[in-house]
């Protein structure tokens, strides 16, 4: 072994890769055309002879293409490098594997940090609004650039699930398999609440300043507290309990001020803190925007009818203490795939991560996302697709 592979193990060194598409325009759910745009993305592994090895992974709220291996500019690994890689999960001695940045993404793809065509300044407030539907159609315009017509599995974990159940409905001759992890089919008060407290967090902030602040400092303390928001609802109350209990930072009695005593008050303001160095405040606003206009039966009498004729078959994982995404509406997806005529197989892991247990509990997940996937290879092999 040498230092290389000491030091980026796995999948080693990756590199970002940049696609320019839709230079007619990309038509969105909200009656705009958009483009031309770029993709950012990243590949692991060897797409096969016959092109029929390929996964595509969806990120979640704040993730990118950088999924897996090592960046050069970076030593920390993907956000799901657990998952993703030889001999893992997603195996990539076997598939394929493709990530990229979502539309209004902050890590290369177009968003409303790029630059404006007809302005040459960043959209900012005037990038149009999108949906997790003009995020799968771009997704789609990718793997045309790519050369790949049918893909073996789409999957991904919170707001990518979301991506992974719209391929099923939106695009169900492309794949054979989805796995939907930690996610719904759409979403609830409380989760839209959530959602709008991060956004109003933001938009109070005075540097915010309607969205045009790039160039300046921009609305850090707002996005440092929309973040401390949203990591509160990725923990359970067992998992917070058992890491930071009702602990004093560097005291023993309480000092009677505002101050940082509790060692989870410091913990949220680190997280918030280096959430702002490395997100953009205006990209957070319109990813949790189509993630509350998500709702898979929009458009159909009921969810059971939103998969009515596809044929892919569903592995469902979601875990028991995630009390963002609750259990029972992963649950609830199954029975409607399976009211519809479809394969669906659910899982609930026993986990204390909350929501971030998709991320945490890779060996939990591997065993069952690899035999998934042989099966699912195996049924294409038999079909003769």
């Amino acid at each position: 072994m040498n230092n290389q592979q000491k030091e980026f193990p796995g999948l080693g060194l990756v590199e970002t890769q940049y696609a320019q598409l839709c230079k007619e325009g990309l038509a969105l759910d909200s009656g705009v055309t958009i483009g031309p745009l770029t993709v950012a993305y990243e590949t692991y592994g060897k797409l096969n002879k016959n092109r029929d090895n390929a996964i595509v992974i969806c990120h979640a709220l704040s993730g990118g293409a950088h999924a897996a291996g090592f960046s050069a500019d970076a030593k920390k690994p993907g956000w799901w490098d657990v998952m993703i890689g030889p001999g893992k999960a997603f195996d990539t001695d076997r598939y394929f594997v493709i990530c990229s940045n979502v539309l209004g993404g902050c890590y290369g793809t177009t968003a409303p940090s790029s630059i404006e065509p007809e302005t040459n300044k960043p959209y900012g407030l005037r990038f149009p609004v999108i949906t997790i539907r003009d995020m799968v159609n771009l997704q789609v315009r990718l793997l045309d650039y790519l050369e790949i017509g049918k893909v073996l599995s789409v999957a991904g974990g919170s707001m990518g699930g979301m991506m992974a159940l719209q391929w099923v409905v939106s695009y169900p001759q492309r794949l054979l398999s989805v796995i939907p992890i930690a996610t719904t089919h759409r979403h609830s008060a409380q989760q839209i609440a959530f959602n709008e407290l991060s956004r109003q967090a933001i938009m109070a902030d005075p540097q915010w300043n309607n969205g045009d602040y790039y160039g300046d400092e921009g609305p850090r303390l707002g996005l440092a507290v929309a973040r401390m928001t949203g990591h509160i609802t990725y923990l359970s109350e067992p998992g917070m309990e058992r890491k930071f209990g009702r602990r004093l930072r560097q005291r023993e009695r309480y000092g009677y001020d505002f101050s940082k005593e509790f060692e989870v008050e410091t913990y949220l303001q680190h997280q918030g803190q280096s959430f702002v160095e490395r997100f953009d405040a205006n990209s957070l606003l319109y990813l949790t925007k189509a993630a509350d206009y998500f709702d898979l039966s929009d458009g159909f009498d009921s969810l059971t009818e939103a998969f009515r004729g596809c044929s892919a078959i569903a592995l469902l994982i979601a875990f028991s203490s995630d009390w963002l995404y609750p259990p029972h509406q992963l649950k609830d997806v199954a029975k409607a795939i399976r009211r519809s005529g479809g394969d669906a197989t659910y899982y609930e892991i026993s986990s204390d991560h909350g929501h971030d247990a998709f991320l945490l509990d890779y060996e939990k997940q591997t065993p069952l996302i690899r035999s998934f996937l042989e099966r699912a290879q195996n049924s294409s092999a038999d079909s003769g697709t």
